[in-house]
């Protein structure tokens, strides 16, 4: 029997391509922390923070820091194993989202060629989805561990909260699935690059919507953040945790807004496709970073979007929330996917 040589390198490229990710996302949702505040004080008419270093920038190192030298606290009645795992497990849930975004076309370096994309499988959007379903079990853990009633409520919330938009989502999924006939996000965004086509959103106008209003519910940004009501539940699930604990918990907050801004964008939006270029005119690797930029403008709109929203709408009542995934988004989302299923039928005949 003839082994098969492993190709170490193309390992070695995957694990740069793997840190390169993850410091990069930690590095934006960092500033995203900073981005946020600033846009809230826009909108009050306020400076915001504009003390540590030239207009700020500093900031987000400062917060880190005061997080990082805080005391660590356990409360004595907490379980400690799965009070340490819960901020674990919702951090290590929100990165490990990356692994099937194409961030951009392959890049040629060594005479090599390098895809910018960690994992191209068949089946992305459901690693998609079970990956976010498993960050509900850190905001569960997280809300039971603590043996505070008011994080057990607000885990309740989230996970109740996270079930019901999470079918709404899935089948508003379907009906972009039906025009293009694959699971995989890459794809996906080669359709939508394809000469003469167009992006998913002149077609499905309604599945971006309703996947919109249930990634912020997904992310518990306001105004669906009822799992954090400060004014009901004191702090939310990870009111007991301090450090990085908690930072782990808002950080991964921001990283889950910033994928979802990456799924939306390559499932609606072509991804790192620019509008009115032919990339196969441009040498591979300025293709390649144009892409990228364009991705990363896609991305910080979106986010951008998430912000605005926050600022500018209140918070829903919890029967307002559950009624309006269950009542509304639920029959919208199976009305588009029987529209889009008539219409292709139509197209076929």
């Amino acid at each position: 029997m003839t082994l098969l040589a492993f190709d170490w390198i193309l390992l070695l490229e995957k694990l740069v391509l793997i840190a390169v990710i993850v410091f990069a996302s930690l590095g934006i949702a960092l500033y995203t922390t900073f981005a946020e505040r600033k846009v809230a004080a826009i909108l009050q008419d306020r400076p915001g923070p504009n003390r540590a270093g030239p207009f700020g920038l500093f900031q987000p190192f400062a917060d880190g820091l005061k997080l990082i030298m805080k005391e660590e606290i356990i409360p004595n009645t907490a379980n400690k194993a799965l009070f340490v795992l819960g901020p674990g497990l919702a951090m290590t849930a929100a990165l490990m989202t990356c692994a099937v975004i194409p961030w951009s076309s392959s890049v040629e370096l060594f005479g090599r060629k390098i895809d910018l994309q960690i994992a191209d499988i068949n089946i992305g959007i459901l690693y998609i989805f079970g990956v976010v379903s498993m960050g509900v079990y850190g905001i569960m853990i997280g809300g039971w561990a603590s043996n505070n009633k008011f994080s057990l409520m607000s885990a309740l919330r989230g996970a109740s909260q996270a079930i019901s938009y999470e079918l709404a989502m899935g089948l508003s999924l379907i009906a972009v699935l039906m025009v293009s006939g694959s699971l995989s996000l890459r794809t996906i965004v080669d359709q939508q690059m394809a000469v003469g086509s167009l992006w998913n959103i002149a077609y499905q106008p309604l599945g971006f919507i309703i996947f919109f209003v249930c990634a912020m519910a997904e992310c518990n940004r306001t105004p669906f953040d009822l799992p954090e009501a400060e004014n009901e539940l004191n702090f939310g699930y990870h009111q007991e945790y301090s450090s990085m604990k908690l930072g782990f918990y808002l950080f991964s907050e921001y990283i889950n807004m910033i994928m979802s801004s990456a799924v939306m964008a390559s499932l609606f939006f072509g991804g790192f496709d620019i509008p009115f270029l032919d990339e196969t005119t441009l040498a591979p690797n300025i293709a390649a970073i144009l892409g990228l930029l364009a991705l990363l403008t896609k991305i910080v709109f979106f986010v951008f979007v998430f912000m605005w929203i926050r600022w500018t709408i209140p918070r829903f009542r919890y029967d307002q929330l559950m009624n309006l995934g269950w009542k509304s988004l639920i029959p919208l989302a199976l009305f588009n996917m029987l529209i889009t299923g008539a219409f292709i039928l139509w197209r076929q005949g």
